[in-house]
């Protein structure tokens, strides 16, 4: 099996790579952060390129090379993503547009250029979203917004594949243990609006456990942790019963975040 994995310098990306390669499959990578990246790219013996998604260029060029390098490819992973906290009046609109443009873009140019390559009747394409899709959280907007249209696409292109027998999942985390968690919860605001994260981080190896089966059984939808699941069909439900839980902290929490200087949870090139 040939894999082609995006946001693979660290977290659910390097963690997937080291799992499917220690089963025998060859992983090709991308990722943002070069030496974190060939690191991660040595322990499995994989080529990789360094490469923002963001930049359709540098997506197109990098996957033609990998999938050269692969002699053809089975499943591409489109992980890479950031967060940032963002009040949608009073915050920064940066935060937003570099939000949708690795986000949405990033993975939108991924399967743009991996697509012909997985248009087989093996092939099989996931795309990382994430339960905000489903539960959306105050100053979490951008990334929200983000993850409901990454589930978008991937509903969009398992129609457009289904001709060729490729298959499409869509992945949903709640928290999982990553730079990701730690530092999008990890500011004053995001604290004073949830007190740290809604629930206690699972560990990553759960996701990881999740995203490898999936890819083994091309399944049509990847959550973890397991609870994450039952969210899904009742997300209108679930949402009105998070904004009763979180109404009294939302006023301060905004105040924090307008004059907090939050980083991106993965740093991004300057523009």
């Amino acid at each position: 099996m040939r894999v082609l994995i995006t946001g693979a310098a660290r977290g659910i990306g390097a963690a997937l790579a080291t799992r499917l390669s220690d089963s025998g499959a060859r992983v090709a990578l991308v990722g943002l952060e070069p030496e974190l990246l060939e690191r991660v790219a040595a322990s499995c013996a994989a080529p990789w390129r360094p490469c923002d998604v963001a930049d359709r260029e540098q997506v197109d060029r990098a996957v033609e090379e990998l999938v050269g390098e692969l002699g053809g490819l089975d499943v591409v992973v489109a992980n890479a993503g950031i967060a940032k906290q963002l009040p949608l009046i009073g915050g920064d609109p940066a935060a937003m547009e570099r939000t949708l443009q690795v986000n949405v873009l990033g993975a939108y140019y991924t399967l743009r250029a991996a697509g012909p390559h997985i248009a087989h009747p093996d092939g099989y394409a996931v795309l990382i979203s994430s339960l905000a899709a489903a539960v959306h959280l105050p100053l979490l907007g951008a990334y929200s917004a983000s993850k409901a249209a990454v589930e978008a696409l991937g509903n969009t292109l398992r129609a457009e594949l289904r001709p060729s027998g490729a298959r499409v999942g869509v992945a949903y985390f709640a928290e999982l243990d990553t730079d990701m968690t730690s530092r999008g919860f990890g500011t004053e605001a995001a604290r004073a609006v949830t007190g740290g994260p809604i629930n206690r981080p699972a560990p990553l190896s759960r996701g990881i456990d999740a995203l490898a089966e999936g890819i083994a059984g091309r399944s049509r939808t990847i959550v973890a942790p397991g609870w994450a699941r039952a969210v899904l069909p009742i997300r209108g439900l679930a949402q009105r019963v998070m904004d009763r839980r979180l109404r009294g902290r939302v006023a301060e929490a905004l105040r924090i975040a307008r004059g907090e200087d939050a980083a991106f949870t993965t740093p991004q090139p300057m523009p």
